[in-house]
């Protein structure tokens, strides 16, 4: 289990915000905050990954069930193609 950080969520959404918004590297941001840059690089990596256009605006979990939704979704599309074509074939029996 990763160890709670040190840093509450607000600190860290305006560290990010202050990297994007003063357009400075996450080095100098880092410094000047007192923190290590890596972390800060790390953070703001991952807002740019939940920010992508994959993601476009939408929470992990809503992703998370956004694909789960699209496999659903495609097995239902085969499911449908099957008894499409079993009311076909059996349509054509009754024909006879």
């Amino acid at each position: 289990m990763a160890r709670p950080s040190k840093y509450g969520d607000e600190f860290k959404k305006d560290a990010v915000r202050l990297v994007r918004e003063s357009h400075r590297t996450c080095a100098d941001v880092a410094r000047e905050l007192g923190m290590n840059r890596e972390t800060l690089r790390v953070w703001v990596r991952e807002a740019e990954r939940a920010e992508s256009d994959t993601g476009a605006g939408l929470a992990r979990s809503e992703r998370e069930e956004l694909a789960r939704l699209r496999k659903q979704v495609a097995e239902l599309e085969i499911e449908k193609e099957i008894l499409r074509k079993a009311a076909a074939y059996f349509a054509k029996e009754m024909d006879r």
